[in-house]
């Protein structure tokens, strides 16, 4: 059997492209996995980072929803502590109401920002505490059973949208076993606490009308090409990018200062956020991902195709899932 894969798009914004530019690929690449049989595609938000355009989550998945026909979309994930339950219910019920089936919410309690970007957005670090009981209250309003007394989503109410808990530590994973839902570890960007992350999950499952069995998906980077070195290449052009982004800030690198530290060695915890990252042909990269999933005891896997060429994307997207069996 075939393992299910889904994928998770930054809508990266390349050197020299325009958000408008991102966009428009972030609707090819859902496209071509519609076309694939991929299981569905998710957004995460991010702000404050000119190299992702996914910072509206709710209104891309809308804007990708209306120019695809089938494929679920969804977030990965809205960072619930910048919002409050009342608004994410309405804009995910909305989109529910819109293109039924189809739409899922994933969730999380980082602040997908840096401390200037939370006062803009008018973030109290301490609504982090409150994310195990807005959980629950987004779920009320979704189901139609609000816990605010007079107060219900429209749209939102009864629309029953899918949610999903993200995570990268413990808290996550208790978290979501204790409500009975599905878990998404963030090992594409996070890899320290899968193995004891995924144990505590499963170990502290509590099935709920949700979900009568525990569900992991765990993430991961892909980089497939025709060739093992073209595949090595994308990596390497990869980290580059990144390395701006996580060394950058306040100033800009060039890229040769940004190749340098890729080639030092300095930028141990790029290296780390790379762990597990399958890179190379079709048959690698199948390879890696078989080995993965038993290595993270997933039951499906969400891909970030890392290639920063969006049409060199879009291939890896086509070679990942025809040597998967995806599609049919």
């Amino acid at each position: 059997m075939a393992t299910p894969l889904s994928i998770l798009d930054l809508a990266p914004v390349a050197k020299g492209q325009s958000p408008s530019q991102a966009i428009a690929a972030s609707v090819a690449l859902a496209q071509t996995a519609e076309r694939t049989g991929y299981q569905r595609v998710w957004y995460a938000e991010h702000h404050n980072m000119a190299a992702i355009a996914s910072s509206a989550t709710s209104v891309l998945i809308a804007h990708v929803a209306a120019h695809t026909k089938t494929i679920k979309l969804g977030s990965g994930g809205v960072m619930l502590p910048n919002h409050s339950p009342l608004v994410i219910a309405e804009q995910f019920g909305t989109l529910a109401e819109i293109h039924p089936g189809r739409i899922e919410l994933g969730l999380g309690r980082a602040p997908g920002s840096d401390q200037a970007t939370t006062y803009a957005l008018r973030r109290d670090p301490a609504t982090a505490e409150n994310f195990p009981t807005d959980v629950v209250e987004l779920k009320g309003f979704l189901k139609g059973e609000s816990r605010v007394r007079g107060v219900q989503a429209v749209p939102g109410k009864g629309t029953n949208v899918p949610l999903f808990i993200l995570g990268s530590s413990l808290f996550g994973a208790q978290l979501a076993a204790a409500l009975g839902l599905p878990y998404a570890f963030a090992s594409h960007f996070a890899p320290t606490a899968l193995h004891q992350a995924v144990e505590v999950y499963r170990r502290e499952f509590k099935p709920s009308e949700d979900l009568a069995a525990p569900h992991v998906i765990a993430a991961l980077n892909v980089f497939a090409d025709e060739t093992t070195e073209a595949a090595q290449k994308a990596l390497r052009q990869a980290k580059i990018q990144r390395v701006g982004l996580l060394y950058g800030r306040g100033r800009s690198l060039t890229e040769a200062e940004a190749e340098q530290i890729v080639d030092s060695g300095e930028a141990v915890h790029l290296e780390e956020m790379v762990k597990y990252s399958a890179v190379g042909t079709p048959a690698e990269v199948k390879d890696y991902l078989e080995q993965f999933q038993k290595h993270a005891d997933a039951d499906e896997l969400i891909v970030a195709f890392g290639h920063q060429d969006t049409t060199a994307r879009l291939r890896s997207v086509e070679l990942t899932a025809e040597v998967m069996g995806q599609a049919g």
